[in-house]
């Protein structure tokens, strides 16, 4: 039995294969091997994650996408659906990816195959572009939209997990802030060259597929350089393998078992919630001006941008003083961009919008997603990733699909002034109801 932390109760595990007997010694080889390959590992983690979400923050910024899928469609509805399905995909995915990856000593294959295939899935969109038009390329680019979901919600599970594995815990705010910085930085450049040179140029008749096509080279180099990187430390004691119903039937007990982390959760779906009105930031914004590519192009560098600069202090914060206050400024730097986006009209103001939003979204992303890690057991990690990304896979599902059909009925205004409520609600939560877990750790 894995020998409990903090009064937690400790799960069925298993000691690794020809380790030591004793616990403590077990520990110790793991803690000292993760320093050993300490340099290959951050370097490793630090590259795919730099030319990862610059690829991917070329399909996920809150500009490109809506704006093509708009485009080919002419419908809000279609916006909301495709982002909603993008969601869907994410919902169940994270939870089995947990319950599959739990009881293995090593997580690198895995994470392999299922960025892979997420991979794949942005080629999908980019020759969907190419060779299909009208409703079969409007049909076939949700379905794409909904494969990258699904892979991106396991895959979630999955590298944050291997990171946990290889990177000590107060190094982890600092990597994270500089390897988003640097790809933030490539992504905002990239950003306003794909708006400005390949989709207003119309770059080789499609320039969307074009831009989906470089977010695929990038990403899939990521990759290639981790699984080349990495040395992955076998865990000192391993869950004992169950039936996925039978870690499913577990999940209220973890939830139940540390009040904080459930009211985590509630704020992790409060602000996911509040995304309802990101697909429309950009179609909001082409109410009061001309949205060519160089306009798109430049408030995805402000967006995108934003990610660069705030990242470090986010980072930095987070390891000194825990991630808990980044989470409350995140939230409430997100409300204050959102209220400027919906009372101001100038190009500089709304410019200044997009650079609050995108550095509000970094917080919170960074925060939500490095905070998990802290609560509670080691051995339960995996399945507490996949509770919180379904968590937040079921809200930001239910958004976007509920936002566009309010657009088209009602206005962007009521969609933003929902998501205030909710970014509200969240940062209440946050300041009543979530310690900070290093602290309480300590």
């Amino acid at each position: 039995m894995t020998e409990p932390l903090d009064g937690d109760v400790a799960p069925a595990a298993q000691p690794r294969e020809g380790g030591a007997d004793d616990l403590e010694q077990r520990e110790a080889e793991y803690a000292a091997f993760v320093n050993a390959n300490l340099r290959s590992n951050y370097i490793g983690n630090f590259v795919h994650g730099m030319l990862g979400m610059t690829g991917f923050r070329l399909i996920n910024a809150p500009t490109f996408m809506p704006a093509y899928l708009h485009l080919i469609s002419g419908s809000n509805t279609i916006v909301g659906l495709g982002l909603a399905l993008q969601q869907v995909g994410g919902i169940i995915s994270p939870l089995v990816a947990g319950a599959k990856m739990e009881h293995r000593a090593k997580i690198m294959p895995a994470a392999i195959v299922l960025g892979s295939l997420g991979r794949l899935a942005i080629l999908g969109m980019a020759l969907a572009g190419w060779f299909l038009s009208g409703s079969a390329q409007v049909v076939t680019l949700l379905m794409f939209l909904f494969l990258f979901g699904v892979f991106m919600g396991a895959q979630r599970v999955a590298f944050t997990l291997l990171m946990s594995k290889v990177i000590p815990l107060h190094l982890r705010g600092r990597l994270q802030a500089w390897r988003n910085a640097v790809g933030g930085l490539i992504a905002a450049v990239l950003a306003y060259a794909s708006g400005k040179y390949l989709i207003e140029a119309n770059v080789l008749n499609n320039g969307y597929s074009t831009t989906f096509i470089l977010a695929f080279l990038l990403t899939s180099a990521g990759l290639w350089f981790l699984q080349a990187q990495i040395r992955e430390p076998t865990p000192p004691t391993i869950r004992t393998a169950a039936r996925l119903r039978d870690r499913m039937k577990d999940i209220p007990g973890l939830i139940a078992a540390d009040p904080a982390y459930r009211w985590f959760l509630v704020v992790q779906m409060l602000a996911t919630s509040a995304r309802i009105a990101t697909p429309f930031y950009i179609l909001h914004v082409g109410l009061t001006m001309h949205l060519d590519g160089s306009t798109l192009g430049l408030l995805s560098l402000a967006f995108l941008g934003a990610d660069t600069v705030s990242n470090i202090v986010w980072g930095y914060l987070g390891d000194r003083s825990g991630f808990r206050i980044v989470l409350l400024l995140a939230i409430g730097g997100w409300i204050a961009a959102t209220i400027a986006l919906m009372t101001l009209a100038s190009p500089v103001a709304i410019f200044f919008a997009f650079f609050g939003l995108g550095a509000a979204q970094a917080g919170y992303m960074m925060a939500s997603q490095t905070m998990i890690l802290e609560f509670g057991h080691r051995d339960d990690l995996p399945m507490r990733i996949g509770i919180s990304a379904t968590a937040e896979g079921v809200t930001a599902t239910l958004g976007p699909l509920i936002g566009g059909a309010v657009a088209d009925l009602m206005g962007y205004s009521i969609v933003f002034g929902a998501s205030l409520g909710l970014l509200a609600a969240a940062l209440l939560t946050m300041v009543i109801a979530v310690h900070d877990p290093r602290k309480t750790r300590s």
